[in-house]
């Protein structure tokens, strides 16, 4: 019996090697595909649009390809000097559209870069994404259920849940760029309201008990799931069958979305919030597509479920009959 379970650990332990040698393969090849095919003047897909050369070197930066950063730094170089000089006077970077998606993806690539030039472009831009988070009604009152959101553009225009999780996640990694190793809890100049965070993630959470935003489902199948915005799901809407009223539906990649909002909140598994979402996650559970929305966002679906589940520590969801 011994000899079994040696020898069956021991065929794992090679599966799950060579399994990881598969993906850091595949990412080096990603990697080079991506420096191999970057403009000359550094940027990637669209000049226009310095969003998608940032996620690009993101996704370097965060790839671990330390021989491939070292052959191709140029490269990495002109594409950060092509970011940094899609910066403007009031701190936000882009080239005349989506400003706060530009700016929260620049500041993100910025942040990584780990490079002392950039410190000023960094703080300018947090000031400006915090900024940009919407406060309508009485000022600093969460007064309404968008409070504490922010959007693609500017501070009134569009807010959702996708472009809020890239300007937090923004602000966290710039945070981690800025903060002295000597002084870790130093408040930093510029930041979020994290208050009105958590009640921006309510108003688009089907919890319907913890927020006044009337568009939320009661129904079961919706429970602990989350939406686009407070006022739209990308996966429709219902009668909800205890309100009458029309119900917004959630999705997968959203309540992906919301569950990492959370963790970058600093709210945890343990939360009642984000145990709800776990359990509608645990639910809907697939891999063949974005549940709620079949195959649109697939890709951003699986994306969201990595990080969110690395991020909240959650190894395992719990599916219907007991599937995980």
């Amino acid at each position: 019996m011994l000899l079994f379970t040696s020898l069956g650990q021991s065929a794992y332990a090679e599966e799950h090697e060579r399994k990881l040698t598969e993906v850091r393969e595949a990412i080096e090849r990603g990697a080079r595909f991506l420096y191999k095919n970057q403009n000359p003047a550094g940027w990637w897909s669209s000049s226009e649009i310095p969003a998608l050369t940032a996620l690009a070197l993101v996704a370097l930066e965060m790839s671990e390809v330390a021989k491939l950063d070292a052959k191709y730094g140029s490269e990495r170089r002109r594409a950060l000097d092509f970011i940094a000089g899609s910066a403007k006077p009031d701190g936000s970077i882009h080239r005349g559209q989506l400003v706060n998606y530009n700016t929260a993806c620049s500041l993100m690539a910025l942040s990584l870069a780990d490079e002392p030039r950039f410190r000023s472009l960094i703080l300018k831009a947090r000031a400006y994404i915090a900024d940009s988070q919407i406060d309508l009604g009485e000022k600093d009152k969460m007064d309404d259920y968008h409070d504490g959101g922010v959007g693609y553009n500017s501070k009134y225009d569009h807010w959702d849940l996708n472009n809020t999780l890239m300007a937090i996640e923004a602000m966290r990694m710039s945070e981690l760029a800025l903060r002295r190793p000597d002084k870790p809890d130093q408040p930093l100049e510029s930041d979020l309201d994290w208050k009105a965070l958590e009640h921006f993630l309510a108003s688009c959470q089907n919890l319907p008990e913890r927020s006044n935003n009337p568009s939320l489902s009661s129904s079961a199948e919706d429970r602990g799931g989350f939406i686009y915005h407070p006022g739209e799901s990308k996966a429709g809407e219902v009668v909800d069958e205890q309100t009458r009223r029309l119900a917004l539906r959630s999705y997968g990649s959203i309540s992906y979305a919301g569950m990492m909002s959370f963790a970058y909140a600093r709210v945890g598994s343990d939360d009642e919030r984000v145990k709800a979402v776990i359990d509608w996650l645990g639910r809907n559970y697939t891999i063949e597509e974005n549940p709620g929305m079949g195959s649109e966002g697939v890709y951003y679906y699986y994306h969201l479920m990595a990080k969110a589940l690395k991020a909240q520590g959650v190894a395992t969801l719990e599916g219907p009959k007991e599937n995980k």
